[in-house]
C-alpha cells in the first residue's frame, strides 16, 4: 500500500516479530532503527560496529544478520541490514532483501515476486 509521501509500505516480520517497512529500493541494505531492534529483542549491538553519514551528522550504525525478514508469503533467510542508532524514524525495507525479488507496479499497488 502506499503511506504518507507517496512510498509504498509492506507489512512484515523479522525473526517472527511484526514490522511495518517503507520499501526503499534506494537503500542497499534492509535499515532498521535502533528502537525497532530493541523491540524485536535483536542483539545488535554484537554486529560490527560503522558509522554513517546522514543529514544530522555522523551516526553509529551496526551490521547484523537478519535470520528471516517476511513480506505477505515472502520469505528470505539470514539477510543482511543495518541498525542505526540515530536519525531513521522508520524501517527499510532495502536491496538486501528487495535485490531478490521482482517488482512490478500498476498504479497504487506493487507486487513482489521472488526471484530465487
Amino acid at each position: 500500500s502506499i503511506g504518507a509521501g507517496g512510498h509504498f509500505m509492506a507489512d512484515g516480520q523479522i525473526n517472527g516479530g511484526a514490522i511495518r517497512f517503507v520499501v526503499d529500493t534506494g537503500a542497499t541494505t534492509v535499515a532498521l532503527p535502533a528502537s525497532d531492534a530493541i523491540r524485536l529483542r535483536l542483539d545488535y549491538k554484537a554486529g560490527r560496529r560503522g558509522v554513517s553519514q546522514t543529514a544530522g551528522g555522523p551516526t553509529a550504525i551496526y551490521f547484523v544478520r537478519l535470520d528471516s525478514v517476511r513480506v505477505g508469503g515472502i520469505e528470505i533467510q539470514n539477510v543482511e541490514a543495518i541498525v542505526i542508532e540515530q536519525g531513521l524514524d522508520v524501517p527499510l525495507l532495502g536491496n538486501t532483501f528487495l535485490n531478490r525479488m521482482e517488482m512490478r507496479r500498476d498504479g497504487s499497488t506493487m507486487t513482489l515476486t521472488r526471484r530465487y
